[in-house]
């Protein structure tokens, strides 16, 4: 009782601790969240790598503007629809372009899926000691806990020369995916009592064919396949200003190592404003589907929208997940991308009733969203890929447990090229940004006196 007692003072007198008058950003100049007051990300960086695009400037005005995001250069529709015209998957292509800087040719991009297939299967003992003995309820945790168990048995884990930390890069690119698997495998016979099957990476298969086997054995289809694939080429690279690539460059540059720079974006992934907004729009689709008798009638889905605004429905934040991003004003590409290969899906798995849902409440979701916030006042929103991953992890027949561990599946190919960059630039300084510190002096009272 004594105990519970000093927890709940402590507590007190920490929550008290924590505030911060809000006036005091303004009067300092502080960007919260590294955000200017338009909104727009402070700049703190160079790249070559990904840029995000979702507004113009014109005499010193945000300008809304159609999104659009660039791998090294390449606009990602454009990659996309290279890969597709030629009915084959483009994950191993993507994953070269980031890490190169250069599309690969025929014989490159062979050789390089085939040394990836050959690096998939885990070391001996690791499945065993790591992921069946200390089986997690969260598969975040355990995926970042892998990760660090891989430097234990790396015999350069300190070595940071160009060809060690390419070396690392795609030794956890091959191996990430049976972590993952394994990870789920683990739990669901742990914690779901289900039967545990470990299915051995095979060599003939690529990245998304490859996990999906691993997760369901031969059970699933091409399009599914398909799917999984493109959704791991949208999630691969969003620029170095995502909170994930962010804390992977701080970590980095401090020179910490490989293992422990990846596990420290995987904490930042796991983050429900960042990874796990799919997980969000599902809860929030789930609930809509359940509230709102007609799917397609625009006057009753309004309604509801309006209603998560005003914290009267849904889980009480008053957010409408998967609307809305931080860059990205009047579309963003990987959502439209993902959204025209997802109707196919829905087809396939007879879900376009669903599917349709979610398009209305993409198309009311800004109108309601500016008449709730007043449009003098309001940011542009759109459907950001979020909201539409969620529902095609779903038709794969993906547990949700497994949607933020594949986001970041796709994401370590941009992260690996980050942390190269972030490496070898020969500009490159630890990255060191200032807190304003707002407590007067005060003075010291021994403790005979403090009663």
């Amino acid at each position: 009782m004594k105990n519970q007692k000093m927890l709940q003072t402590i507590c007190t007198k920490m929550k008290n601790a924590c505030q911060i008058d809000p006036r005091l950003f303004d009067e300092y100049n502080v960007k919260r969240g590294l955000r200017n007051r338009d909104h727009t990300g402070v700049l703190v960086g160079l790249t070559n790598i990904g840029d995000v695009v979702g507004y113009r400037y014109e005499n010193k005005q945000i300008v809304p503007c159609e999104g659009n995001l660039f791998y090294r250069g390449y606009p990602l529709n454009r990659l996309v629809s290279g890969f597709q015209i030629d009915r084959r998957h483009g994950f191993e292509e993507i994953c070269y372009l980031l890490l190169a800087g250069e599309l690969p040719n025929r014989v490159e991009l062979r050789y390089f899926s085939e040394y990836l297939a050959e690096l998939r299967e885990l070391p001996e003992n690791f499945t065993h000691s790591t992921i069946l003995t200390m089986v997690g309820q969260d598969m975040m945790n355990m995926v970042a806990r892998a990760v660090l168990v891989l430097y234990t048995i790396d015999q350069n884990p300190e070595d940071r020369s160009e060809e060690n930390l390419v070396r690392q890069s795609l030794n956890l690119l091959a191996k990430f995916p049976a972590i993952v698997a394994y990870s789920y495998n683990a739990y669901r016979h742990g914690y779901q009592r289900k039967t545990l099957s470990i299915r051995h990476p095979r060599r003939d298969l690529d990245t998304a064919e490859n996990f999906l086997y691993m997760l369901k054995g031969g059970r699933y289809t091409r399009l599914e396949a398909d799917l999984l694939d493109l959704a791991l080429v949208t999630h691969a690279e969003h620029g170095g200003g995502n909170n994930s690539t962010f804390t992977l460059r701080v970590t980095s540059s401090s020179g910490t190592d490989t293992y422990a720079a990846i596990a420290a974006a995987i904490g930042s992934l796991k983050g429900p404003y960042h990874g796990g907004a799919n997980l969000k729009v599902m809860q929030m689709m789930e609930d809509m589907k359940a509230n709102v008798s007609n799917w397609e009638s625009k006057d009753e889905v309004a309604r509801y929208l309006l209603g998560i605004l005003k914290k009267e429905v849904g889980d009480g934040t008053g957010k409408i997940y998967g609307v809305g991003h931080a860059v990205y004003t009047l579309s963003d590409p990987r959502a439209k991308i993902l959204k025209e290969k997802a109707a196919e899906l829905a087809d396939e798995k007879n879900r376009t009733e669903e599917l349709r849902l979610y398009n209305l409440v993409e198309e009311l979701a800004p109108e309601v969203f500016a008449g709730f916030k007043g449009r003098q006042r309001q940011k542009i929103v759109c459907a950001n890929v979020d909201f539409y991953s969620g529902f095609v992890y779903s038709c794969i027949g993906i547990p949700r447990e497994l949607y933020t561990p594949i986001f970041a599946m796709g994401r370590l190919a941009g992260w690996c090229a980050h942390r190269l960059e972030e490496l070898n630039h020969k500009s490159r300084r630890i990255i060191r940004p200032a807190y304003k510190n707002v407590t007067k002096p005060r003075n010291y009272v021994p403790l005979s006196a403090r009663d």
